[in-house]
């Protein structure tokens, strides 16, 4: 299998991103580096991770010894609620970076909102200027509802490229959906399979079309998303399972199925509330 079979969305700044990537969410710092290796061997060249999963410097070194053109990987990471504010973001950032081994970040995102904070505007304008600098090429936000993202784009001058946020045939976020793609704001579908937190794989409308193209049921969800134009990058700590997720090129959802699915759709979130997270 090769990264070459996986479509690339075209961003809001001129650059695209992988439509299908690999996340270490909950990946023990102890094991990354060997978990990322797999990815990477697999065919996976997105890579998202985050300050506050504790393994940039597993997802460095599996990038170091890969052997990957630098040119090939779009790495993403995040700014923690702790690192919000303008100084703050400057040394997170370096320390990122350092971590990773990396001179410079394909996308950088606040992670939260954090509106007990109130610095998230502030944050904002800090990454505008990293992203001038050239030291990150995009920059984006996660968990960021409308009122979030509306004053975001009424007090700053840069629109972020996405907006990771939770999304699954339970919560699909109509709302946030449609005001990002109203602005040109790509979302990046974060625990895409329901984080296992309810029987998604085994529904009827999920069952039915695995079935009906010989796949699993976690392949056609990932199917699903792709169709949808989500960006989504499933994690597994097995080698065979990530060979599984990137095994979705090669059939395609009917209307009807699609249907099925985003039927599902009951404002069933699995985790925090991002008006809750501070």
């Amino acid at each position: 299998m090769t990264e070459s079979l996986v479509p690339r969305i075209q961003l809001n700044d001129g650059y695209s991103i992988p439509q299908l990537g690999f996340g270490v969410f909950k990946v023990d710092p102890g094991e990354t580096e060997r978990i990322v290796r797999d990815a990477l061997e697999v065919g996976y060249r997105h890579i998202d991770t985050a300050r506050i999963y504790g393994n940039e410097e597993g997802v460095g070194r599996a990038i170091a010894e890969s052997g990957i053109p630098r040119e090939e990987l779009f790495i993403t990471t995040k700014l923690w609620n702790d690192d919000q504010g303008t100084q703050s973001v400057f040394d997170a950032f370096d320390r990122s970076l350092e971590r990773l081994g990396l001179e410079y970040l394909d996308l950088y995102l606040i992670h939260w909102p954090t509106p007990a904070q109130d610095r998230y505007v502030e944050t904002w304008k800090a990454f505008e200027r990293l992203r001038e600098s050239g030291r990150v090429r995009s920059i984006g936000v996660s968990n960021f509802l409308v009122p979030h993202l509306e004053r975001l784009l009424a007090e700053t001058d840069v629109v972020p490229v996405v907006d990771q946020i939770e999304l699954h045939p339970y919560h699909q976020q109509p709302a946030t959906a449609a005001f990002a793609a109203e602005h040109d704001i790509r979302i990046e579908a974060w625990g895409p399979l329901g984080q296992g937190k309810y029987p998604l794989l085994e529904l009827p409308e999920v069952a039915d079309a695995a079935e009906a193209h010989g796949k699993t049921p976690a392949q056609v969800v990932i199917r699903w998303h792709l169709q949808r134009g989500n960006i989504v990058f499933p994690k597994s700590n097995r080698r065979e399972r990530m060979v599984e997720n990137f095994d979705v090129f090669d059939f395609e959802l009917s209307e009807a199925e699609m249907g099925a699915i985003t039927e599902l759709e009951r404002e069933g979130r699995v985790s925090a509330h991002p008006d809750e997270v501070n």
